[in-house]
Formats: C-alpha cells, structure tokens, sequence
C-alpha cells in the first residue's frame, strides 16, 4: 500500500483530521484531477464537474480540520475516492 493510499484510508477514516499533511493533501486533490490556484494563503482547487469548492490554508504542516472534513465531504459525495482506491 502506498503513501497514496495510506493518506485515502486516513482521511476517509474521520480519525485523523487535525493530523493530515497539508502537502499530502494539496498533492492528493492535484492527483485526483483538481486545478490549484493560489491567493495568498489560500489555496483554491477547483474541478469540472464538481460544484464545490475546496478552499484549504495551513495550520503550521497541517491542514486545517473542518477544511479536511469538507474535502472528504467532496471527495465521498462525488464519488472521487472508495473503494477502487
């Protein structure tokens, strides 16, 4: 299983939100096919056929919690992660 899939179980598993890698994240939704643009300390990703958007900032190396708790909330309603993974 790589660090890929790791991250996947990790951040499905609700368990581990105040402790995801903010760069482990970022490099996830670029992987996935999400567009990164960034203004200030904000970093937007955006993909077609996805109406939301995923507005993420660091918490020092982390990301922040409610901010992985809606990437997930994206990623499992858009059917972006499961159990291919």
């Amino acid at each position: 299983m790589g660090k890929h899939d790791k991250l996947v179980l990790r951040l499905l598993s609700g368990f581990a939100d105040a402790n995801i890698d903010f760069e482990e994240l970022r490099e996830l939704l670029k992987r996935l096919g999400f567009e990164e643009r960034v203004r200030g300390s904000h970093h937007l990703f955006r993909k077609p056929g996805v109406e939301a958007k995923i507005n993420l900032q660091r918490d020092g190396a982390k990301a922040k919690p409610y901010q992985v708790r809606q990437v997930r909330s994206v990623l499992v309603n858009h059917r972006l992660v499961g159990e291919e993974e």
